[in-house]
Order: C-alpha cells, then sequence, then structure tokens
C-alpha cells in the first residue's frame, strides 16, 4: 500500500492526460450528428463499440509501443519531443475550439457519415484514441518500473474507456445541457491543460537528449 500511495499522483497524471486527450466531451456534437436519425439501441451500440476501441488502442499503445519504438530504430527521448510536438498541435487547435486535422480530417467525417457502424472508427479511433493519446500511453508506460506500475496503468485506461462510454451514452442531455458554448468552453479548458502536458514530454524530451550528449 506504501508503494501505491508513493505513485499515486503519477497514476492519476496519467488518468487526467488520457481523460484531456480523449475529450469525449468534445466529441458529443460529433457523435449527436453521426447518430441522428439512429435508434437508441444503435447509439447504445455505438458509444460501447467507441469505448471497447478505446481501450484496446491505450492498452496495445501501453504494452507494445515501446516494442515498435525500438523496431523501428527510434529511441523514447526523441519519441517524447514528436509527441510533446503533436500534442501542442492538438492542444492548439481544441484552445481553438476545433477538433483538428490531427485527430479527424474532412474526408473522414464524410465517410463516416456513408458508413454503416461509427462507434471502432472513427468514434474510437482517430477521434478518441487517435495520435496524441498513443503517444501519451507510450510515454508514459516508460515510467513503470514493475509489473505493478504497468498493472495499474492498464486498470486506468479500463477506467477512462468507461468514462468515454458514459459520456457518449449520456451525449444527448450533455449536449442539450452544455450547448455548443459549454462544449467549447469545456474544450479550451482541457486545450490549457493539454498545453502544459506537451510542454512537460517536450522539455523532458530535450533535457534527455541534452545529457546523452
Amino acid at each position: 500500500m506504501d508503494y501505491f500511495f508513493a505513485h499515486f499522483p503519477d497514476y492519476m497524471r496519467f488518468f487526467a492526460a488520457a481523460l484531456v486527450l480523449l475529450n469525449p466531451i468534445g466529441a458529443v456534437p460529433i457523435f449527436l450528428s453521426l447518430m441522428t436519425n439512429q435508434t437508441t439501441m444503435r447509439r447504445k451500440q455505438a458509444a460501447l463499440s467507441a469505448s471497447i476501441t478505446v481501450c484496446a488502442v491505450l492498452v496495445c499503445s501501453l504494452l507494445g509501443g515501446e516494442w515498435v519504438l525500438r523496431m523501428f530504430g527510434i529511441n523514447l527521448p526523441c519519441f517524447e519531443v514528436g509527441g510533446g510536438v503533436l500534442i501542442m498541435l492538438m492542444a492548439v487547435s481544441m484552445l481553438n475550439a476545433r477538433q483538428g486535422r490531427t485527430r479527424h480530417t474532412p474526408e473522414e467525417a464524410k465517410e463516416a457519415e456513408e458508413a454503416a457502424s461509427v462507434g471502432a472508427v472513427p468514434l474510437g479511433t482517430p477521434l478518441l484514441a487517435g495520435p496524441g493519446s498513443i503517444s501519451s500511453a507510450i510515454i508514459f508506460a516508460k515510467d513503470a518500473q514493475n509489473w505493478f506500475d504497468t498493472g495499474m496503468l492498464v486498470a486506468l485506461c479500463f477506467l477512462t474507456a468507461v468514462c468515454v462510454w458514459i459520456v457518449l451514452r449520456l451525449a444527448e442531455p450533455i449536449g442539450t445541457a452544455l450547448g455548443r458554448t459549454g462544449i467549447n468552453i469545456m474544450t479550451r479548458l482541457m486545450g490549457l491543460v493539454l498545453a502544459a502536458i506537451a510542454v512537460k514530454f517536450f522539455a523532458d524530451g530535450v533535457s534527455q537528449i541534452m545529457r546523452s550528449f
């Protein structure tokens, strides 16, 4: 228990970063637009499919991301710098209350409107679990010191997916209560937090690169 409480802030940083990067509140308008004229059952299925996809992408990134980087000869400090830049671009888009092309392009949006099922793609990925959240999971995974840390991060991926499922299941009342303005305000606030996370990733990566020289 002492080990858990000593590393509890690190676990919470990962959970907060995952939620901010996924930004399920910001995805509510897109979810509602894609689910227009759909039955309640179809909406439930899409929400469940999206949350399962989010969990799968995050867990796979945590457990296998570093191995993929090694396969391509990319070291983690360089990846941290690149991830920091990518997340900063996402933060700028969120500060402007936009999703940004790193998450979802107009071409993907058009294709989604014609697709029979949108839960896994594009909702689950890349709209929710996109390049930013994948980068964050890989970066946080490098700080896991033992199996307990890794298990906690995986458990938090499941918890994050549950939060996504709850938000999407309640998308209609959330959209009605907050309105477009309320959702934009929430998105901008999360963009500010995301910018700070991006700066930390970038600074950590640069400092490790400098030490290697």
